[in-house]
């Protein structure tokens, strides 16, 4: 069985939000294969959605929930038609705390999950000063923090990519919403 197609987050399998299992979607009813496994936030006690329920919005309409806050969407100025998507039809992430989706260029950015240690590393220059001073970290602090880092571990450093322009963000989820360009 081919998995719904979902534009911002185009491999949930990769990044843990859908797995496969024989459980039954609380919404359709329907043992699919597959169980969507991040957050849910809704009123009710929801624990087995299925992708196609994500993907066509009936379990946000059937549970008036979201799987993601559309508060960063909403500050960034996104419109009304994506926001609806990334929160009504998008799996959302795992995250240590509540997730954050990014946007770039106006509109959200697709998810890929844990950002490596490596690429992390590789950050240089302008575009590490800038992340640096907007974030109010020191060079000492992101070095200490990169040298524990591991991907699926605590801190936690996600990664985006632009619909757009495809720079590649990675997002701290910190006390305010930080964000850096990794790469064009």
């Amino acid at each position: 069985m081919v998995l719904p197609i979902f534009k911002y987050h185009p491999n949930p399998i990769s990044t843990g939000a859908i797995v496969q299992s024989d459980e039954e979607c609380e919404c359709c009813q329907q043992a699919s294969g597959y169980i969507y496994t991040a957050s849910f936030y809704t009123k009710e006690e929801v624990s087995f959605i299925c992708p196609w329920c994500i993907a066509d919005g009936s379990a946000a309409a059937k549970f008036e929930g979201m799987f993601s806050d559309d508060f960063f969407l909403l500050q960034a100025g996104v419109v009304e038609e994506v926001i609806d998507e990334v929160c009504d039809r998008t799996p959302g992430y795992h995250s240590w705390q509540q997730e954050q989706w990014q946007s770039h260029c106006s509109t959200a950015c697709e998810f890929h999950g844990d950002a490596s240690k490596k690429e992390l590393a590789e950050l240089s220059g302008i575009k590490l000063t800038q992340f640096l001073n907007e974030n109010r970290f020191k060079l000492e602090q992101w070095q200490s923090m990169l040298s524990v880092y591991e991907e699926g571990g605590n801190p936690a450093i996600y990664k985006f990519k632009c619909t757009e322009c495809s720079h590649y963000l990675a997002s701290i989820n910190l006390a305010g919403s930080a964000s850096i360009i990794l790469a064009g």
